[in-house]
């Protein structure tokens, strides 16, 4: 009777082996369709990447900073003054940087660097390809151009260096798929310059 109980053992686990084996086959990419798409890239932008952090203005609320959700991604506001002046300068030569509250603007080494739209709108990135959302947040190129000048501090575009191609469409597809907002962000000012 033990020998039986073994054998049925062994037998029953060698099936389990045997079946377990045929069983898993391997899984196909099926591609995501145009929603699922905008979905992962709704995801990489706002959690993944933290894009929210610095590309859309806030306003001061009970709880701290909250976002600004008609302005949504669409970086510095254009119609507030530069918010550094020379006062600044002592923190900025001893190394350090400096963020207004909102983080849309830094201040350090470098100069004043404004967080740029995002959004759809031809002042954001409305007229950019793939292949320059690749440019800028892959090479940190300035508006996606070869030849441009490398994306100032904070911008963390060395993170998004070895980013799978499905991710950056991804994240393309979402950032053309929000509402488009009409702000042109100032241009950096030098370190020289800031008055």
């Amino acid at each position: 009777m033990k020998k039986l109980i073994y054998v049925f053992f062994a037998v029953l686990l060698s099936l389990l082996f045997v079946l377990s084996c045929t069983r898993v086959k391997k899984t196909e990419n099926v591609p995501l369709t145009q929603e699922q798409t905008i979905k992962r890239g709704e995801y990489l932008i706002t959690v993944m990447g933290g894009c929210n952090d610095c590309h859309t203005p806030k306003r001061m609320g009970s709880a701290g900073p909250e976002l600004i959700q008609a302005k949504l991604l669409s970086g510095y506001p254009a119609e507030q003054p530069v918010p550094f002046s020379t006062a600044e300068k002592n923190v900025v030569n001893k190394g350090l940087a400096i963020m207004i509250p909102d983080l849309t603007a830094a201040y350090g080494p470098w100069g004043v660097s404004f967080s740029a739209n995002l959004t759809p709108d031809p002042t954001g990135i409305g007229n950019w390809t793939i292949d320059n959302f690749r440019l800028a947040l892959v090479k940190g190129k300035y508006k996606g151009f070869e030849a441009s000048r490398t994306l100032l501090p904070p911008m963390p575009w060395q993170n998004f260096a070895n980013i799978s191609e499905e991710d950056l469409a991804s994240m393309f597809a979402y950032l053309k798929s929000i509402p488009a907002v009409s702000n042109t962000v100032p241009a950096p000012i030098p370190p020289t310059e800031i008055k």
